[in-house]
C-alpha cells in the first residue's frame, strides 16, 4: 500500500492516547533503526520556527540534517525536511517501503498517524548527522520522546491542549519537562515553569547566556533585516544557543536565505498568514501589529479559548471574516458567531472573490492557513 493510502487509514487527530503503546513498540523495533544525534524541541509556541532555524543552520554548516515538525500547511512532505528541502514524494515512498517490513502487522494497525510518521521520519533521516525533532502536543508521552537525545530545547510553555496536558501552567510544564533526559536550554519562561524545572531537578541553561551583548544585537538585526516578526527573535536565540552548546562554528550568516512559512508571513503586500492558534500566539501577534487595523480571516477549534484570543486582538480588528474549515474539532459556526456578537465584533462569511485592498491577517490554526492558501492560489 502506498504511503498516501496507508496514512488515509489513520486518524489524523487523537481521541484517546495509549501512552504505553509507542514506547513498547520502540523497545521491540529500535534495533532495526539507525538513529542520528537528536536535538529535541518541546514547548507550547515557537517549536516549528526554532527547529527550522537550527536545522537550516546545521545544514548550511555542512551537516546532513533532518527536521521533523507538525502539522503541515499544504502538503504532508513539509513535516519531514531533509538538507534544505521538504522530502520528495520519492524519498518518502522509498522510506515507507523500507519501514513496512520492520513492523509487524498488528503494530502497523495500531500505530497512530503521528506515531507512524515519526518512525517514517527516522527512516528518512537514517544517514543524517543531526536531527531536530519537534514534539507534537506533549513531551513526556510524546512519540518523539522515545529516542535518545543530546539535549532538549524548551520554547515558551503556556496553556494549550488542556484535555491532554492539564489545566495549569504547572501541570503542563511537568508533562513537557519530564521528557528531558540529559539537560535543557530554555528561552524566556513564566516563573512557574522554572519552579517546576527546579522541583524536577532538571539541569538547564538559559539561551541568552550563550551570547555576548553584541551577538544578541546581531540576532535582533538579522530578524529586522529579513523582515521577520520580532517575536521570532527569542526563537532564533534559542536555536543558535544549540549551535553554541554543540561547539560548532558560529556565523549567523549561515542563515541567509532561510524561509519561514506561516510565521507572520507576508504572502502579498496586504496579506499576512500565521499558523498560531492560542493565547500566546495572539499576544505575540498583538505586539507585532501595534496599532495597525486588520481584517481577520479566522476560524478555530472548539477546544481553544477563542473568546480570549479574539478579546486580545479586538483593538486591531476591523471585522472578522469566518473561513469554512472541516473537521470534528472545528468550533460550531453558531457558537463562534455568538462569541463575536458578545464581543461586538462585526463578522461575515469569507469569500475569496471579495478580497480587496484591506490589510488581512489569516490566523486561527494550520488548517485555516491551509484552506486560505488553497483558495488564494487556485
Amino acid at each position: 500500500m502506498k504511503l498516501e493510502d496507508f496514512l488515509a487509514t489513520k486518524e489524523l487527530f487523537y481521541k484517546d492516547i495509549d501512552y504505553d503503546f509507542f514506547p513498547s513498540v520502540w523497545e521491540k523495533v529500535s534495533s532495526k533503526f539507525t538513529i542520528p544525534k537528536i536535538i529535541h524541541i518541546i514547548g507550547t509556541n515557537g517549536k516549528g520556527s526554532t527547529g527550522r532555524f537550527l536545522s537550516y543552520y546545521l545544514y548550511k554548516a555542512g551537516f546532513d540534517t533532518g527536521h521533523y515538525s507538525s502539522p503541515h500547511i499544504n502538503k504532508f512532505n513539509e513535516r519531514i525536511w531533509l538538507n534544505g528541502h521538504d522530502a520528495s514524494d520519492e524519498i518518502l515512498e522509498d522510506a515507507h517501503k523500507r519501514l513496512l517490513p520492520k513492523l509487524d502487522s498488528d503494530i502497523l494497525e495500531k500505530l497512530s498517524y503521528f506515531e507512524y510518521t515519526t518512525l517514517l521520519a527516522m527512516e528518512v533521516f537514517c544517514k543524517c548527522n543531526y536531527v531536530v525533532l519537534e514534539a507534537g502536543l506533549g513531551g513526556e508521552y510524546d512519540a518523539t520522546n522515545v529516542f535518545e537525545k543530546l539535549f532538549t530545547l524548551v520554547t515558551p510553555i503556556g496553556v494549550d491542549h488542556q484535555s491532554f496536558l492539564g489545566d495549569s501552567i504547572e501541570e503542563i510544564a511537568k508533562t513537557k519537562l519530564r521528557s528531558i533526559t540529559t539537560y535543557a536550554i530554555m528561552t524566556w519562561q513564566k516563573e512557574e515553569v522554572f519552579r517546576v524545572a527546579d522541583t524536577l531537578d532538571i539541569k538547564y541553561f538559559l539561551a541568552k547566556d550563550f551570547f555576548t551583548k553584541e551577538e544578541l544585537q546581531d540576532i535582533k538585526d538579522f530578524i529586522i533585516q529579513n523582515d521577520f516578526a520580532t517575536y521570532l527573535t527569542q526563537n532564533l536565540t534559542l536555536a543558535l544557543s544549540a549551535v553554541k552548546k554543540l561547539n560548532l562554528e558560529y556565523d549567523i550568516n549561515f542563515l541567509k536565505g532561510i524561509e519561514l512559512k506561516g510565521r507572520f508571513q507576508k504572502i502579498s503586500k496586504n496579506i499576512t498568514v500565521d499558523v498560531g492558534h492560542n493565547k500566546q500566539a495572539a499576544l505575540a501577534i498583538k505586539q507585532e501589529l501595534k496599532d495597525k487595523k486588520i481584517v481577520l480571516i479566522y476560524n478555530t477549534y472548539k477546544d481553544k479559548d477563542f473568546k480570549e484570543i479574539l478579546t486580545i486582538l479586538k483593538p486591531n480588528i476591523k471585522k472578522v471574516l469566518i473561513i469554512d474549515i472541516e473537521g470534528e474539532r472545528v468550533v460550531d459556526h453558531d457558537r463562534l458567531e455568538t462569541v463575536l456578537d458578545e464581543l461586538d465584533i462585526y463578522h461575515d462569511k469569507f469569500d475569496i472573490k471579495n478580497l480587496g485592498d484591506e490589510n488581512y491577517l489569516v490566523f486561527g490554526s494550520f488548517l485555516v492557513v491551509e484552506k486560505f492558501l488553497k483558495l488564494y492560489n487556485s
